[in-house]
């Protein structure tokens, strides 16, 4: 069998414009704050994927609401949580506290020993970010980090592990017509929010423009990009491959925001990486090898 080059190419460019969108997003938060740009991002989308998908042609019933409620409220949050923890902590180091909530639903059935050493070393990532007051050394404490952004990060993964529970679930209720929906919804939950934060500065043209790039780069390309490549590769790769979002945040923090990681940070960051990929490893043993066509 060759090698799935485009799959892999895809969901790689998914990553690299995910966290190129997530760097505009944070040139925006001088002017508008974390809200007001999580708001562009929200309503954007909401056009571009309504634009997309038409779901006005399906016949809706008042059963479809509760869950799609739940779903897009959970999606709204998770954004609004996660733009507001990287207004102080670094990206790459909030992705991977955000990992930690898929990590921990992928753990919570576990059965298998070997699923104990992922726990231990999410674990110890986790403990080696957390602003516990240890001493590693000079060196390892040069960057402090604000307790508020990791509960931040920690809230938008708690609301990514209820979005994957919810999201299966209203997927074979409603199928691919739950994500435009659901992206209304969050918009609808988090537009006041932002207006109540930036006000009259949403209506800039310049920021309304670079709010449908963020838009763009980090919902719709991403997105259709990681449909892509779940449909040709097996879940468990992709879930591997998916696992190496932190490090590419780290990256483009560095380059493009100038955000310095310490040593413990970065040591942080890859154990929890490495965590992620021993989960996606041993779940694939456990679940069918290809996504249904």
């Amino acid at each position: 069998m060759r090698f799935p080059v485009l799959p892999v190419a895809a969901l790689m460019v998914s990553l690299i414009t995910l966290c190129a969108g997530t760097s505009l997003a944070k040139g925006l938060f001088p002017f508008v704050g974390a809200e007001g740009t999580t708001t562009y991002r929200l309503v954007f989308s909401t056009l571009l994927l309504m634009a997309f998908w038409r779901p006005w042609r399906r016949a809706w019933t008042w059963a479809d609401a509760p869950i799609l409620v739940l779903f897009g409220a959970t999606l709204g949050v998770m954004n609004l949580l996660f733009y507001s923890a990287i207004k102080t902590v670094p990206f790459g180091l909030a992705i991977a506290v955000e990992f930690t909530g898929p990590l921990a639903v992928a753990l919570w059935s576990s059965k298998k020993p070997l699923d104990f050493v992922w726990i231990v070393l999410a674990v110890a990532g986790m403990g080696l970010i957390l602003p516990l007051g240890n001493t590693l050394g000079a060196d390892l404490q040069s960057a402090a980090i604000d307790p508020l952004g990791i509960a931040y990060a920690l809230g938008a993964g708690a609301c990514w592990a209820v979005y994957i529970v919810v999201g299966q679930r209203v997927a074979d209720r409603i199928g691919a017509l739950a994500t435009p929906m659901g992206m209304l919804v969050a918009a609808l939950l988090v537009t006041p929010v932002g207006i109540s934060v930036a006000g009259t500065s949403l209506l800039n043209p310049e920021w309304m423009l670079a709010g449908l790039g963020i838009a763009l780069l980090s919902s719709a390309i991403p997105y259709s990009l990681e449909m892509y490549s779940l449909k040709h590769l097996p879940k468990q790769t992709f879930s591997i491959l998916l696992s190496l979002e932190p490090a590419v945040g780290a990256l483009a923090g560095w380059l493009v925001l100038s955000e310095q990681l310490s040593t413990q940070q970065l040591c942080a960051i890859g154990l929890i990486m490495v965590a992620s990929m021993g989960s996606a490893m041993t779940a694939g043993q456990r679940m069918p090898d290809k996504v249904d066509s």
